[in-house]
């Protein structure tokens, strides 16, 4: 997982965000996601290289304010790994002797770094749309996983007669209205996965979609265990309860 440590990209890769409401938009494609259904856990081979397209692309726009450095252990990492990527990170360490803001290296207990200082600097940054905070975006985001997934691989020729809205708008159907102000943030061998796995575009939307869901839900797995756990109990109380009312009415004709 060294390889994750590399720094974001130019932020030019992210120069907006899809907006969060309920604009008409493409229905997504449904897709087959191991963290579907009651039995559903996540592949974290596929959550760490979510991770990397988010550390080495997504992050140059948009923050994760929910979510510390020291989370990462979840995802199988060691705490000497943890410490790497956070190190790697400046945060602010308050003021210096002049009352100037100074910077320090980030520790397992910091938040993960905003990219903007402020939101009207995200905004400004970014055609006036700040970029959503992507801690809880697979579960807020209409559509969930399957949405983001369509949309990072979703731009599309606009179809004949179609006019931007604005000057730097993309066409692309599963977004509100069938435009988004962010280019493309994804291309064929755009991230170096430390696992060799080949970093096709639908790969990295795939890897990243992952990751927004695991950071979203990251004790889906737990859950689902104690759910059927809970419902095994259950059955064998209702199973005991069927035993002692036969035996207890087995004298009664």
């Amino acid at each position: 997982m060294k390889k994750i440590l590399v720094a974001p990209l130019a932020a030019a890769l992210c120069l907006a965000a899809p907006a969060v409401h309920a604009a008409p938009h493409a229905p997504a494609p449904h897709q087959d996601w191991s963290f579907d259904g009651p039995l559903g856990r996540f592949d974290m081979a596929a959550v760490q290289r979510g991770y990397a397209v988010y550390a080495q692309v997504c992050s140059a726009c948009h923050s994760m304010n929910a979510v510390t450095y020291g989370d990462l252990g979840a995802m199988g990492l060691t705490d000497e790994q943890v410490r790497q990527i956070a190190a790697a990170q400046s945060v602010p360490g308050g003021v210096d002797a002049q009352g100037e803001p100074v910077t320090r290296p980030a520790t397992a207990a910091d938040h993960f770094r905003n990219p903007f200082p402020s939101p009207e600097a995200a905004a400004a940054a970014n055609n006036g749309t700040p970029p959503p905070d992507q801690s809880r975006l697979a579960l807020v985001y209409t559509g969930g996983p399957d949405r983001i997934y369509a949309l990072l691989t979703g731009y599309r020729t606009p179809p004949a007669g179609y006019r931007p809205s604005h000057p730097g708008a993309f066409y692309n159907p599963y977004a509100a209205d069938g435009e988004i102000s962010m280019p493309p943030p994804l291309h064929d061998g755009l991230v170096d996965y430390a696992d060799g796995t080949p970093a096709t575009t639908a790969q990295e939307a795939r890897d990243v979609t992952t990751f927004l869901a695991w950071v979203a839900q990251p004790h889906l797995a737990e859950r689902h265990r104690l759910g059927i756990q809970v419902t095994l109990y259950l059955l064998f109380l209702a199973v005991l309860a069927f035993l002692l009312k036969r035996r207890i009415w087995s004298d009664v004709h």
